[in-house]
């Protein structure tokens, strides 16, 4: 079983950081780079639970919801490695995650 902490903490960081920004930086694209996160999150954990179904697109549910819609897709993901993740798949989920981070404003 592997230890998610890493991506735990890194999701939840960027999280709280979305939810604390003014709407004129969510505006100014991070917003966008915030949901290509988390629909690629969620695609890499319904990779993980459902391999050979197609995966489903996660809705933008607005500037304001996309701190939540990275938690939720961050701790699925980590749900997912634990039980059934390598090492590396991990490792690159903190990187997608941290290179988002380090691109917002």
């Amino acid at each position: 079983m592997l230890d998610v902490t890493p991506l735990m903490t890194a999701v939840d960081a960027l999280a709280d950081r979305l939810r604390s920004m003014p709407q004129s930086a969510l505006r100014r694209g991070a917003s966008a780079r915030a949901l290509e996160l988390a629909r690629d999150l969620a695609v890499r954990a319904q990779r993980l639970e459902e391999p050979g179904r197609p995966p489903r697109e996660l809705p933008d549910a607005g500037l304001f919801a996309v701190g939540d819609q990275v938690a939720v897709a961050g701790h699925d993901l980590a749900e997912a490695l634990r039980a059934d993740g390598t090492p590396q798949a991990l490792a690159d989920a903190v990187e997608r995650v941290s290179a988002t981070t380090r691109a917002l404003p």
